[in-house]
């Protein structure tokens, strides 16, 4: 597995939120159907083949926002949200495989942060970046692709 620390860019986005606890994480794929019928009404899309999938966790709830990129924050539909996420340094990885072994990629990415030092900036959004066909088509489920951006505030020690 490439495991690796990025730059991202700042990135405008409109979607929808929930809020829930871990036992309800099921509830998530309905998310992206939900935002999925509604995409029609977001404007200033830039970028028609993905959702960002922005959360942030805590010790015993999350919440999940399922969205798309926006050149700009002008207009945002009823019932959705609009924010920016600054740029940012992220440890980043791509998860290919089964959907339910997503949290394995989670802990190795968590392994290598803290073997080479780099600490998760707990104030900012994770992400995960997925491709719009991904979620249209459900039954490649062992086929599931996502990118995941950990947020991170300490850089890596160095090595002698």
């Amino acid at each position: 597995m490439d495991i690796r620390v990025i730059k991202r860019e700042e990135i405008k986005v409109v979607g929808i939120a929930w809020n829930g606890s871990y036992s309800q994480l099921d509830q998530i794929p309905k998310l992206f159907s939900q935002m999925n019928e509604r995409l029609e009404e977001v404007v200033y899309q830039k970028n028609h083949n993905i959702f960002i999938a922005p959360f942030h966790g805590r010790e015993t709830e999350l919440t999940y926002y399922v969205t798309v990129p926006v050149e700009e924050i002008n207009y945002v539909p009823e019932g959705m949200l609009g924010f920016t996420i600054p740029d940012k340094s992220y440890v980043f990885s791509t998860h290919s495989g089964n959907a339910a072994e997503i949290e394995n990629t989670y802990k190795q990415m968590l392994a290598w942060m803290e073997e080479y030092g780099y600490e998760q900036d707990h104030q900012a959004l994770c992400l995960e970046v997925y491709k719009a066909n991904m979620i249209e088509n459900r039954a490649y489920a062992d086929q599931f692709q996502v990118e995941i951006y950990i947020p991170v505030k300490k850089y890596a020690r160095i090595h002698y």
